[in-house]
């Protein structure tokens, strides 16, 4: 591991003082951040510890929302009661994700910023446009079979890993940030992702030195709400295909959907075609098969990754069945 210094933050502010040199990251939970560091792949010349910052409550909002710290453990995330009351569909998504251990370490900001797990890039004898920008992209070409298929350039195959960002993307959730000059910025979880386009390197919309404090969720959606998660183990996998599902049908008619994928692209995905095709109709087999189109529409797999079209196509479907309470057709 490169040598580093380490300085232990009393406030938010003093975290983000001086925070925009190049080579300062911050730490909290360490759960992804340590092990990029081990590997070199991140090399920070300044570790920013804001792990003791008092930003680990969740708290209710006049407008029936939640404020959620960024330093709120993902379990007691996921276990808060308001969060399975309201956001069953968050909690569901954060037991879906790594192991109880880790869980109970990892923060709700630091999952928003996990990296890919690309076989790729954590093989530095390999190259990665992601890691070192302009060395190439190993996984198109080499074996990609949990790699992206939406969203993807010719530079970058990667997905993002995080289970809770896509409960969040489905939930429309807003990340409040202070930046490194003193500002404070929100920015909505639709605007925050990036594309890797030519720059695969950049994955977020924060700037340098630019710490998330919180997490707002608007007030509980209308509807049935679920996660479906797609891996090859039952447990501490990361998805191929998942779905977080928020549905609402009145009187025969689906009056509202948010949907948002993780597994396919790299960024937890949202397609608002996919919705469209969706509300206004009745709860059918037909109906979901075009949500299902408008999703994979310009879906492209790149090898031993083309098996996640069609069950995306699969999981899709029988998640719009589960959430609209339809059985299928012939049943």
């Amino acid at each position: 591991m490169k040598t580093f210094t380490y300085a232990k933050a009393d406030s938010a502010a003093a975290a983000v003082s001086g925070s925009d040199a190049a080579g300062v990251k911050y730490i909290a939970g360490g759960t992804n951040l340590l092990d990029l560091m081990k590997l070199q792949i991140e090399t920070p010349d300044k570790l920013v510890d804001i792990s003791r910052l008092p930003l680990d409550t969740i708290d209710e909002r006049d407008d029936g929302g939640l404020t959620i710290g960024a330093l709120v453990p993902n379990s007691d995330l996921a276990a808060d009661p308001r969060v399975i009351a309201g956001y069953e569909v968050l909690s569901r998504a954060l037991l879906a994700g790594a192991s109880g251990q880790l869980r109970n370490k990892a923060s709700t900001g630091g999952n928003l910023l996990q990296r890919t797990r690309c076989y790729y890039f954590y093989d530095t004898a390999t190259p990665c446009n992601k890691r070192e920008p302009g060395s190439g992209c190993s996984a198109i070409g080499g074996y990609n079979r949990i790699l992206a298929v939406l969203g993807t350039s010719d530079q970058c195959i990667a997905t993002h890993p995080s289970d809770m960002a896509v409960a969040m993307r489905a939930l429309g959730a807003t990340i409040i940030t202070l930046k490194a000059d003193g500002d404070k910025r929100r920015i909505p979880i639709d605007d925050f992702y990036r594309l890797p386009g030519t720059t695969p390197d950049v994955e977020t919309a924060l700037e340098p030195g630019e710490l998330i404090t919180h997490i707002e969720l608007p007030a509980p959606p209308k509807g049935r709400q679920t996660y479906r998660k797609v891996r090859d183990r039952a447990s501490y996998a990361f998805a191929l295909v998942s779905v977080a599902g928020v549905v609402d049908v009145q009187d025969d008619r689906i009056a509202s959907a948010a949907l948002a994928f993780g597994g396919l692209g790299p960024m937890p995905w949202r397609d608002a075609a996919v919705e469209a095709a969706l509300v206004g109709k009745a709860p059918s087999d037909a109906a979901f098969a075009a949500a299902a189109d408008a999703l994979l529409a310009d879906a492209r797999g790149h090898g031993s990754n083309d098996f996640k079209i069609p069950l995306a196509r699969r999981v899709l479907i029988a998640t719009l069945r589960e959430l609209t309470g339809s059985a299928p057709a012939g049943e």
